[in-house]
C-alpha cells in the first residue's frame, strides 16, 4: 500500500520547478487550492507509475466534488475501486494549534512541535545534531483557517456521495497517535 499525499505531490513539483508546481506555488501560499485538473493530472500519473497490484490511500484527495468524480474515472479506466473513506473528526482550533507549531530539522527531517516536541537541547535536533530548523510557510493560523473554510465548503459536502456508497468510516483524530493509527489500520483491514 503507497500513500499519495496530493500536498506531498505538489511540494515535490514546487521543489523540482516543473511547471505544474510553478503553477501551484503561488495559489499554495495563499492557502487555496490547486485546479482539479493539475491534481487529478498528478493522481493519475502516480496510480500509472506504482502499478496496478499496489494499493494506494489518498491523502488530500479528493476535496471537491469534481474531484470525486475525477477519481472515480481515473480508477475506472486503471481498474480499480475506492474501498474505503475515512474522516477523521477533529476539534479545528486544536488543529490550527498543531499545524501552526510544527517544525523540522532542516538536515534530517525530524519533526518537532513548538508546545508538544521541542528538541531536548534547545537548537539542536535530537536525531542527527543539526541547528537550523524550518517550518512550511503555509503553516499559519491564516492559512489553516483558510484551509479548513476551503474544507467546509467543498470537500465536507462530497461526503454524502461516499456514505450512499456505504464506505465512509469516522475515526477521532483527537485521539492518541496510536489510537487513530489502530483504527485506521482496522478500517483498511476490512
Amino acid at each position: 500500500m503507497r500513500q499519495l499525499s496530493t500536498g506531498d505531490m505538489l511540494r515535490a513539483a514546487v521543489k523540482a520547478g516543473t511547471p505544474t508546481g510553478l503553477e501551484a506555488k503561488a495559489v499554495m501560499e495563499r492557502g487555496e487550492l490547486v485546479s482539479d485538473a493539475i491534481v487529478s493530472a498528478l493522481i493519475g500519473d502516480e496510480l500509472d507509475a506504482m502499478g496496478a497490484d499496489v494499493g494506494a490511500i489518498f491523502d488530500g484527495y479528493p476535496r471537491t466534488a469534481a474531484q470525486a468524480e475525477s477519481l472515480d474515472e481515473i480508477l475506472r479506466v486503471r481498474g480499480r475501486q475506492l474501498d474505503h473513506v475515512i474522516e477523521l473528526e477533529v476539534d479545528e482550533e486544536a488543529l490550527v494549534e498543531r499545524i501552526t507549531g510544527r517544525f523540522t530539522c532542516a538536515c534530517c527531517g525530524k519533526g518537532y512541535h513548538d508546545t508538544f516536541e521541542q528538541p531536548k537541547v534547545a537548537g539542536v535536533c535530537d536525531k542527527c545534531g543539526g541547528t537550523e530548523f524550518k517550518r512550511r510557510p503555509d503553516d499559519n493560523a491564516e492559512t489553516v483557517r483558510t484551509r479548513l473554510a476551503e474544507y467546509r465548503a467543498k470537500t465536507a459536502p462530497i461526503l454524502p456521495i461516499y456514505e450512499a456508497r456505504g464506505i465512509v468510516a469516522k475515526v477521532d483524530g483527537m485521539a492518541d497517535m496510536d489510537q487513530v493509527s489502530g483504527a485506521i489500520e482496522a478500517i483498511l483491514k476490512s
